[in-house]
């Protein structure tokens, strides 16, 4: 691949990426992202030959943005491994929330099962973090269980937090009390571990 193909291409998904944000998942068509990177209808075709190749490279950035903001959340948390986990939960809510079009994208199953995302380079190195922290914070835990039952708790969190759906349910309009009794029934009471 030529720079100006490599340019081209990450134009294409810089632009999938803008549309997203601005508009949600359903503006996400390859007409309209050609049409934002100033390229044909046909273009996106070259570098992407099924609309879900796309859809891929745009959830892979997303990843690659909550990687980094997850970074930057246990970069900053100075306590122990229930700490980092929940700077790490924290840092996932929060991302959910400000971009749910993305989060959304990132978790479509289609996207997911394309093998296209490359789940491996994306969000499993996020789920061995997280069930690092859990082992770390907890010893006697089966780690991986707990971490997977947190992420599902934390996913569930976030969309009926977006939906609006807990506030109406608990009369909660603070998500912080919601995330720490979840942290508190996967991990028990807090502390310093």
């Amino acid at each position: 691949m030529t720079d100006s193909d490599t340019s081209l291409r990450d134009r294409l998904v810089d632009a999938g990426v803008e549309l997203l944000a601005a508009e949600g998942l359903q503006a996400l068509t390859l007409r309209e992202i050609a049409r934002r990177a100033g390229v044909s209808h046909g273009a996106p075709r070259r570098y992407f030959p099924t609309h879900l190749e796309l859809l891929s490279a745009i959830a892979r950035r997303g990843f690659t943005d909550l990687a980094e903001r997850t970074r930057q959340a246990l970069d900053r948390e100075t306590g122990g491994a229930r700490a980092q986990v929940a700077a790490l939960a924290g840092a996932y809510l929060e991302f959910a929330l400000e971009r749910p079009g993305m989060y959304e994208l990132m978790f479509r199953h289609d996207v997911l099962e394309s093998g296209r995302l490359g789940l491996r380079e994306t969000s499993l190195p996020l789920f061995s973090l997280l069930t690092g922290l859990v082992g770390a914070a907890d010893p006697g835990a089966d780690a991986p269980h707990v971490a997977g039952a947190l992420w599902a708790n934390l996913h569930g969190l976030a969309q009926l937090w977006r939906w609006r759906s807990l506030q109406l349910a608990t009369g909660e309009e603070d998500l912080t009390p919601l995330l720490e009794t979840v942290l508190v029934a996967h991990l028990g009471p807090g502390g310093g571990r």
